[in-house]
């Protein structure tokens, strides 16, 4: 049987928003693996930037831990940049809403393995780290798993089950750990209202220049799967001033998506 992951995602996503012009940047995130935990609105709350509050599903808030591949980032609407646009990533977020109701992500860290992404991400006041990371296992007989297709959406063509994950170590002596692993099931598409909570969102909220802004992003509905823990051994939440215990509450995978990053706002600001 043969599973288009993203046919019923879509009915049951909210519309992409219209992305404002330029695009300054054009990604492809591939091999997501999506790890969540509930915690405390109030918690959340602390890390929120001004005028920002947490976004709440069934009475919680929820704290992410995510990997995934980056592949052919580029700038504008260019070519993918050689080597500095294609990284391993594992990020840290919390889920945040405007007043108008416009949600987003907050990135508490954003562990990654280029140096001069991280540098250059780390002066725009976005939460990167240097790390070395590892995706784990290799997907058997290449050196990665299969492509995103040019329309940015990914069928999977076979019911067969596959380890997938990612290893951090952050430099230092003392650097934080985190060591995921998740066997998808790609019989079971991931299209319940908590996984689209926690997908849909097009923008992230932080702090710029001492101002709270929302950079837009926009992409098609995530192909999603259901999945199981197979591994998981994490200190980059804790690292980050959030304690969770237990397994996630909510596990996914995505072979992934293309998405493209629009012009940022001032929160509060006219236009």
């Amino acid at each position: 049987m043969t599973l288009i992951g993203n046919a019923t995602a879509a009915a049951a996503w909210p519309r992409p928003p219209e992305l404002p012009t330029p695009v300054f940047s054009d990604q492809r995130w591939l091999d997501a693996v999506f790890l969540h935990w509930r915690i405390p609105e109030a918690g959340a709350a602390t890390f929120m930037p001004e005028g920002i509050r947490p976004d709440v599903f069934d009475g919680s808030s929820w704290v992410g831990l995510i990997g995934f591949r980056m592949e052919q980032a580029a700038l504008g609407r260019g070519p993918g940049i050689p080597y500095l646009g294609s990284f391993n990533e594992v990020n840290v977020r919390l889920y945040s809403r405007e007043p108008d109701g416009t949600r987003g992500v907050v990135f508490l860290s954003l562990d990654a393995d280029r140096l001069p992404v991280v540098l250059a991400t780390r002066a725009a006041g976005i939460p990167y780290v240097w790390s070395r990371i590892r995706q784990q296992p290799p997907f058997p007989g290449s050196g990665g798993r299969t492509p995103l297709p040019a329309g940015g959406t990914a069928t999977a063509g076979s019911t067969d089950e596959f380890p997938v994950g990612y290893s951090v170590r952050r430099f230092g002596s003392t650097g934080a750990r985190s060591d995921f692993t998740v066997v998808p099931r790609l019989r079971e598409p991931a299209t319940d209202p908590l996984a689209v909570f926690l997908t849909a969102r097009f923008g992230m909220h932080g702090r710029f220049l001492g101002k709270t802004a929302y950079v837009p992003n926009t992409h098609q509905a995530w192909p999603l799967f259901h999945a199981e823990v197979q591994q998981l051994s994490d200190g980059l939440i804790r690292a980050a001033g959030i304690s969770v215990n237990g397994l996630p509450e909510s596990v996914l995978y995505s072979p992934g998506v293309r998405t493209r990053f629009g012009r940022p706002r001032v929160i509060g600001a006219p236009g």
